[in-house]
């Protein structure tokens, strides 16, 4: 079955040249000129394997689209693209708040875009091999549902936020820069500061209460995910426990 693409965009010039070019490339595309249309396209079967919004449109605006399909779980995961005519950063952040995957700004190349929406659906793809869980001392999170508990609490995030936490978490142990962060998490073209990442790093934090210590901060270098907790690691739960000959101290880590 072929890749899907939905395109709400109410330009109907726009709407067409993108159409063509995402068929030329493969795609099969669905597409609506508002947000209401948007989202009863995105409620068909099958589910749209990457969304192209734009931001302006005649009903609802791009970001309440994008906050209602990152709300429903049959588009929770689904990769989405903002296009539009604001460029201005606080119309980014607020664009991956809600859980935008990029961002591009009017008017743009249409190559670029077709490479942009290759590289969005590879590292999808590569997420979905991913574990669906991943737990960390007192600290559990369901990659695929977009769900996290702390101490069996569950915690509310932003898909921002989450994509963040799910970052780093599963790159336990590694320091990942601000610069890769900003690649890897509000994707490569986002065009932010990277004093963006240290802002949603300490809301994180706040947010997950005795959790966030496990985040590190190396000056000068970005970020880090402890890599153990009282002997545990960010591993999927039930993935590993101690030896019999492990010291008295280390505790398994378990599945819940």
């Amino acid at each position: 079955m072929p890749t899907t693409i939905l395109i709400v965009e109410d330009e109907q010039d726009l709407l067409d040249t993108l159409e063509f070019n995402l068929q030329r490339e493969g795609y099969a595309t669905r597409r609506a000129a508002s947000g209401r249309a948007g989202l009863e396209a995105a409620a068909l079967e099958p589910a749209p394997d990457l969304v192209l919004l734009d931001l302006m449109l005649p009903d609802i605006s791009g970001t309440e689209v994008c906050r209602q399909l990152r709300a429903a779980e049959r588009t929770r995961s689904v990769p989405v693209v903002m296009l539009t005519a604001r460029g201005e950063e606080v119309d980014r952040v607020v664009g991956f708040e809600v859980g935008a995957d990029d961002y591009v700004t009017k008017p743009f190349s249409v190559r670029e875009l077709m490479l942009r929406v290759r590289a969005i659906l590879r590292r999808a793809g590569t997420k979905a091999e991913a574990p669906s869980r991943l737990q960390h001392g007192d600290l559990e999170v369901d990659v695929a549902g977009h769900r996290v508990w702390v101490g069996g609490n569950e915690i509310r995030l932003t898909a921002l936020e989450f994509r963040l936490l799910a970052t780093l978490l599963s790159r336990a142990g590694r320091v990942q820069t601000r610069d890769t962060l900003l690649s890897d998490v509000w994707g490569m073209h986002a065009g932010l500061t990277t004093r963006t990442v240290d802002t949603h790093v300490t809301r994180l934090r706040k947010k997950l209460g005795d959790a966030g210590s496990y985040i590190e901060t190396l000056r000068g270098v970005g970020y880090r995910f402890r890599d153990s907790q009282d002997g545990g690691a960010a591993l999927p739960p039930g993935a590993g426990a101690p030896s019999p000959s492990a010291s008295p101290g280390a505790k398994a880590v378990e599945a819940r």
